[in-house]
């Protein structure tokens, strides 16, 4: 799965059934052919932050704990102390008993790549950054998909809407090389199928962003939701799509719950 996996309104068809949705083909994707000028134009980052308690944390006395948490969390959320133009925002999720080397995760955005760099060294000048580890971190942008951005009436393909579920489901994917050497009807009709199938999966909302050059991985895929059954049939369903073809790594995976951080901290000890 990738950056590819936005959904179209739904569409009613005979019986109910969603219609596929009218395409149009980029016939140009890569920009090589026509020499679309670079854009500049100012877009939102994303920083997916997992971080792991080292034990010795739990061996302090509760109020020495308790102290910690305070003056992390200060540091947290003094992060989100700055001007609106810089479009800091911030979800916090546990991951303690859904993946055994993470904790939790800070999802973080902002429209300044160094923005993460100062939420980081927030933290590591607090005690409990002592007892922490990070033992992944990804990095991605926001921009327009080149596939569903063909569907007519599907916006810009720009909105996010982060946080709005109960769970976040969170990976790094990467396509094979023989993706990007099909014809772009040949991709863009396997998109075509990719969305078709997500359609009746209303309970799923997908955030994807792209890595690059800025990071190992070339999307983030962050699905939100209320429903990890029906997430789990919706990655069922996509196995059979053609597109699934093309899947070079979509892992590790993350189940995230969200959190405030007085509740996430409170799953640490």
């Amino acid at each position: 799965m990738s950056d590819e996996h936005k959904q179209p309104p739904a569409g009613g068809g005979e019986g109910g059934r969603p219609q596929r949705p009218r395409m149009m083909v980029d016939l140009d994707p890569s920009g090589q052919v026509t020499q679309k000028p670079a854009d500049r134009a100012q877009r939102q980052y994303l920083n997916y932050a997992f971080y792991k308690l080292d034990p010795a944390f739990r061996r302090l006395s509760q109020s020495e704990q308790a102290e910690l948490k305070q003056e992390f969390t200060a540091a947290v959320e003094g992060w989100l102390d700055a001007p609106a133009e810089a479009g800091r925002i911030l979800r916090t999720y546990s991951t303690v008993g859904t993946r055994a080397e993470t904790d939790f995760m800070l999802w973080r955005m902002a429209f300044d790549l160094r923005d993460f760099n100062d939420a980081q060294a927030r933290l590591n000048r607090t005690r409990l950054a002592g007892y922490l580890t990070q033992p992944y971190n990804f990095i991605s942008m926001q921009k327009r998909s080149q596939y569903v951005n063909r569907v007519e009436g599907s916006g810009h393909g720009l909105e996010l809407l982060p946080g709005e579920g109960t769970y976040l489901f969170v990976y790094p994917f990467v396509k094979t090389r023989a993706w990007y050497d099909l014809s772009p009807h040949a991709r863009q009709g396997m998109m075509d199928e990719h969305i078709y199938a997500s359609g009746p999966f209303k309970g799923v909302r997908l955030n994807t962003s792209y890595s690059y050059g800025i990071d190992d991985q070339e999307f983030i895929v962050a699905f939100d939701s209320d429903y990890p059954q029906e997430f789990v049939d919706l990655v069922g369903r996509l196995r059979y799509t053609e597109a699934s073809l093309y899947t070079h790594r979509d892992t590790p995976m993350f189940t995230c719950v969200k959190k405030d951080l007085a509740g996430l901290l409170g799953d640490l000890a």
